[in-house]
């Protein structure tokens, strides 16, 4: 292995443990594991990932950025509030970059994504059917990557993103208000959109996903 090869692959490897410890640390806060308000200790939060200062320090940059942590003169890091009020206006912002999104991967999805897609869809019907509650929230979020990944639109991702990271909190909070079945079928329709490659359909179909998610944030505010 050359110099060369062998400083990507070390960066590759920086670059894979950053992306785990966002993953273990959002998931924390998805489920309400570390509650709005809770300061951010880096110490315990090493402990309880098994990942290394520099890829955790890697992580809470990224969740400051996305608006789950806040960064709070002379306190420190705490997680963020949800901000209910805002959560509308947040849903309106997210549904033209996810119909955007859904376009871009029906036409340039490869039939690997495409079969990953449904399969991930799949797998969250069944989380639903058994009420596994984290199961289905980690497969829609591969769902989301493997989508993201198939628009080949990093600009867009990168918009849309910290949006999905703060409806994911929101629905984990809430979730007594809504129907997780009916938000797997919305998944599913979408996945099937996607792999059959209609650009309009996963357009529509992103649509009402979104609309599945505005009436459970209403029902919530009301």
């Amino acid at each position: 292995m050359t110099s060369d090869t062998l400083e990507q692959q070390q960066e590759l490897d920086k670059r894979r443990q950053a992306d785990q410890a966002y993953d273990a640390i959002e998931n924390l806060i998805a489920t309400l594991q570390l509650r709005p308000g809770t300061p951010v200790v880096e110490s315990e939060l090493i402990a309880r990932i098994g990942l290394g200062r520099t890829p955790t320090r890697e992580a809470l940059m990224r969740l400051v950025a996305y608006g789950l942590i806040a960064q709070l003169p002379r306190r420190g890091l705490m997680v963020s509030d949800i901000q209910l009020a805002e959560h509308l206006d947040l849903l309106e912002a997210r549904r033209a970059l996810e119909r955007l999104i859904a376009c871009c991967s029906a036409r340039r999805a490869t039939p690997r994504q495409r079969e990953e897609l449904l399969t991930c869809a799949a797998q969250m019907a069944e989380a639903a059917q058994r009420e596994d509650l984290e199961r289905y929230m980690r497969v829609d979020q591969l769902m989301d990557r493997v989508n993201h990944a198939a628009c080949r639109n990093r600009f867009a991702v990168a918009a849309v993103v910290p949006m999905i990271v703060q409806c994911r909190r929101f629905w984990y909070a809430y979730r007594h208000h809504g129907d997780v079945a009916e938000g797997a079928l919305a998944h599913q329709r979408l996945a099937e959109a996607i792999a059959g490659g209609d650009g309009e359909s996963a357009a529509r179909a992103s649509d009402a996903l979104i609309d599945s998610l505005r009436a459970f944030a209403q029902q919530v505010i009301a």
